[in-house]
Order: C-alpha cells, then structure tokens, then sequence
C-alpha cells in the first residue's frame, strides 16, 4: 500500500499469524547452520512489516535480540528501532536516554560490520545527533561535521533515499538559524565554523520532494518553515496546507499536523 511504501522510505502488529510463522520457521531452521542467511532474511521480512504497520515496541522486541548479530542490515534496523521506541511519549526519560545511547552503538557497530550499507550511515549520523542532546550544545555543535558526512556518503550510496537528503536539508536549516551564542561557541570549535544558509535548505528539501514526493510530513512542513524564514508567504501558505493536511500515522505526523497550523495562523 501507499502507506506502507513510505513507511518503509522513511526508515520513519507482528500478527499472531505471521509471528506463528516466524515461530516455525526458528524451530525449523534455526538450529541447522546451513539455513543461517534465510533465517536473517526471516527476521528482516517480519521487521519491515511491523515497521510499517507502526508497531514500534513489537519490532524493538523482536529485534533487540539480534543485538549481537554481524549483521548490518539487522543492526541499523535495531538502531531505528531503539531510537523510535524513545520518541515515544509512553517511554520514561531514563529509558529514553538509555535507549539513545544504544541506538548510537547499534548504529555503530552496523558501520563497523558493512561500511557499505547507506542505511547504516544514515542512522548513524540521526543518533549522534540525538546523544548530543544529552552531553550539551558544544558536544553536538562539534559533532555536527561528522553527522553531515555520514549523511552525504549516505547519499553516495543511495542518491535517491528521500529521507537522508531532508536530513541534510535539517541540518542546514539548524546552522542557518543558529542564534549568535551558538555561533560562538562553533568559532572556538572550528578553525572554520560550519555554516549554511536557508536557501541551501530550502534546495535540499526540493531535492528530497523530487527523489520521493509526499513521503514524509515533516519535510513538507520545512518547506513551509523556510519559505516563511524567506518571507515568501504564498509558497509558505501551500506547503504549511500540505502538511496540515497528511495523513497522520504516527506521532510525529500529528506534531507536524499541529505546528502547521499553528504556523498558518499566525501568517
């Protein structure tokens, strides 16, 4: 469905059938070394169909005891997976810290096993973001450099994943607007402060609604954001509609529902 194929772009219910099935297939082959590769894809069916189907603490479940696979393509899933599970409003903030954490080291640890794998790096650059909410604005100021290179070699190793060229579009969008203590502290950082513009923003989020159109709320509401960052209200206007108007299925897609609006009425 339309759902599920952008639910599986933006990686933003195991049913007792298909968790019977997978059951079976364990007890089968889990044990017989020569089947090993088939029962990774097993796993790797049922985890993109619960990721589509929005089940977030069944596909943490059902992934975190993969944890010390070599894996990359089970790692960085597992990495997504950690990191949803903490977005969730239900998760407490010490779990959700803990849980930040270990999606960076899954994340990681999928580098190590695949360099290769665009996946890995894209969810590595996301959860380095994330812990630098934890360690203060110079530990992410500096990190910045290394979030957007894995973001770029992302792109090298998958040009058309929609999603890591929004992120680059993020990024931008956060040094263009960065307030002057920031920039102060990125100045004593860098011999040559990372900077931006909104403008190169606003290109980047073109080029992710080019690569896959409407995949993903919270591009069309940047889109919106830095129309108005350009004074440029009538193209504010309809891409703000947009995102007001998509289909929320997940936590973040009501966010984005709410902030559009709010945004259209204050315009």
């Amino acid at each position: 469905t339309q759902v599920l194929r952008q639910s599986l772009q933006k990686g933003l219910v195991l049913s007792t059938g298909s968790f019977l099935v997978y059951e079976a297939h364990k007890l089968i082959f889990g044990f017989a070394e020569v089947h090993a590769s088939f029962k990774v894809e097993e796993v790797l069916e049922q985890a993109d169909y619960l990721y589509g189907s929005g089940e977030t603490e069944k596909l943490y479940r059902l992934l975190v005891q993969h944890k010390n696979s070599d894996d990359a393509e089970l790692l960085w899933r597992l990495a997504r997976a950690s990191r949803d599970l903490a977005q969730l409003s239900s998760t407490s903030a010490e779990e959700k810290k803990q849980l930040t954490y270990d999606s960076l080291e899954y994340a990681k640890k999928a580098l190590e096993k695949n360099e290769s794998n665009s996946a890995a790096h894209k969810w590595y650059g996301i959860c380095l973001s994330d812990v630098g909410d934890y360690e203060g604005i110079k530990t992410k100021i500096g990190n910045a450099i290394v979030i957007k290179e894995h973001f770029q070699r992302a792109i090298e190793l998958n040009p058309k994943d929609a999603t890591t060229i929004h992120l680059i579009g993020i990024w931008c969008y956060s040094f263009a607007e960065m307030p002057w203590y920031q920039r102060k502290i990125a100045a004593t950082l860098f011999a040559t402060p990372p900077t931006s513009t909104f403008q190169e923003a606003l290109r980047y989020f073109h080029m992710a609604e080019e690569a896959d159109p409407n995949f993903y709320s919270k591009n069309l509401l940047f889109l919106g954001k830095t129309y108005l960052k350009l004074n440029n209200k009538k193209m504010a206007l309809l891409w703000l509609s947009k995102a007001k108007e998509y289909p929320a299925q997940t936590e973040e897609d009501k966010q984005v529902q709410k902030e559009a609006l709010e945004l259209l009425n204050s315009i």
